[in-house]
């Protein structure tokens, strides 16, 4: 009797937790794509330039004819954004490239300098050291002269 009473549906995980996932992981995926950087890029430059223009909006107007000025910047900002998102695109990647090379190196430096300090200590991988110098060094004679 009491079974058309009970109601055993009950929802497992709430439903405010669940939102709040998904927007963690919206925003997670908004700042860890790919265009990220080109966008961070792209939006300073504008921002650069919208100051840029309000300054000399300002300066120009005077205080008077403000929706003349409001209206011309909002043309130097959809001009900027059209005209600077390529070369944005083009910054944002080489900074990119850039950096990743710099870490590279350092990542490098850091393990040469490991082994130079582990073959200090070690006879033995001083003298691989010295052999794959050797090497090298008769091989680059080789092949140049």
């Amino acid at each position: 009797m009491t079974n058309s009473f009970v109601h055993t549906d009950m929802a497992t995980e709430h439903t405010g937790v669940l939102r709040v996932e998904a927007a963690a992981e919206n925003l997670k995926s908004t700042f860890t794509g790919k265009g990220v950087g080109q966008s961070l890029v792209l939006a300073a430059i504008v921002a650069a330039v919208l100051v840029a223009a309000n300054r000399l909006i300002d300066s120009v107007a005077g205080g008077s004819h403000w929706i003349a000025g409001w209206a011309l910047l909002w043309a130097v900002a959809f001009v900027a954004i059209a005209l600077l998102a390529a070369p944005a695109r083009n910054l944002s990647s080489s900074l990119r490239a850039l950096g990743t090379t710099w870490s590279q190196e350092q990542r490098r430096a850091a393990e040469d300098e490991k082994t130079w300090e582990a073959a200090l200590r070690d006879s033995r991988i001083m003298a691989d050291l010295n052999r794959a110098m050797s090497d090298a060094a008769v091989s680059f004679y080789h092949k140049n002269y």
